[in-house]
């Protein structure tokens, strides 16, 4: 295992393990694909910990796990994590994914969007059992079972808000009017008009890395994780190809000859 808060991530909304998983991988990678996909959450995948158990040596997986990359299975890079005293760091990441991911997958995931299924919301039973206990904690506000079943989708919308059941009963039971004809109308009014608004989301902060050289960029500059000058393409800023010296040569004895004919030219009377 790797230091604490270090080692292999496993990526989000990944498909059940299957024997088929690897199977459009080289035999090679697609051994070592598995192995890293059966190791638990905070493993060191580093090459000098694989080399150790794997039966390649360090080139080879390194070479290996940059086709791992390439092939949407990998990304490494870092996350910048708070800690309980409020001051914050840069963690290394391995994140890996039993399901291939596209580079725009990948960008996705490094922003933070929501592309992993959606948590399953709280459950009736939940939202039920709170309403029920008005009665009991507050006489005036009991309510039938049809009553809970009709109100409890409004309640379940508070908790999937992040409310704790001690908010919704101070929402519920403080201020109440006197007397109270019709409870369960006054609980669906209070449901409605204190609803909280949605928490803002708070998007993670993380950055890529290429695969060969360590460069740090944005995932649109590191497709199939690496970046331009390890893909060995030209970067758009490089300058064109320099004349051969000869070219050199001629072009500076023309420039040579203009300026002597312009120099012995006689001088306009």
């Amino acid at each position: 295992m790797a230091n604490p808060g270090y080692g292999k991530r496993s990526a989000p909304d990944q498909v059940r393990r299957e024997k088929a998983d690897f199977t459009h991988l080289p035999p090679r990678e697609a051994a070592i694909a598995a192995y890293i996909d059966r190791l638990p959450e905070g493993a060191d995948i580093s090459v000098k910990t694989l080399a150790k158990t794997l039966p390649y040596g360090q080139c080879a997986l390194r070479t290996a796990l940059n086709r791992l990359q390439l092939a949407g299975h990998l990304r490494r890079g870092r996350e910048r994590m708070e800690s309980a005293a409020g001051g914050n760091r840069w963690i290394t990441r391995s994140w890996f994914s039993r399901t291939a991911r596209d580079d725009a997958w990948w960008a996705a995931f490094t922003r933070g969007d929501d592309i992993a299924a959606p948590p399953p919301k709280p459950t009736r039973s939940r939202a039920h059992i709170l309403l029920a206990a008005l009665g009991r904690r507050t006489p005036a506000l009991s309510l039938s079972a049809a009553d809970c079943a009709s109100l409890a989708p409004l309640l379940t919308e508070w908790f999937a808000r992040g409310a704790t059941d001690d908010a919704i009963l101070q929402a519920l039971t403080t201020g109440l009017p006197t007397p109270i004809h019709h409870p369960a109308a006054l609980i669906r009014t209070r449901l409605t008009a204190k609803l909280p608004p949605e928490p803002a989301p708070t998007p993670p902060r993380r950055i890529l890395e290429c695969a060969n050289c360590g460069v740090q960029g944005r995932p649109e500059a590191l497709p199939g994780g690496m970046c331009r000058t390890c893909r060995g393409e030209p970067s758009p800023w490089q300058s064109p190809t320099p004349l051969p010296a000869p070219s050199v040569r001629a072009r500076a004895e023309e420039i040579r000859a203009a300026m002597s004919a312009r120099k012995h030219a006689p001088a306009p009377v």
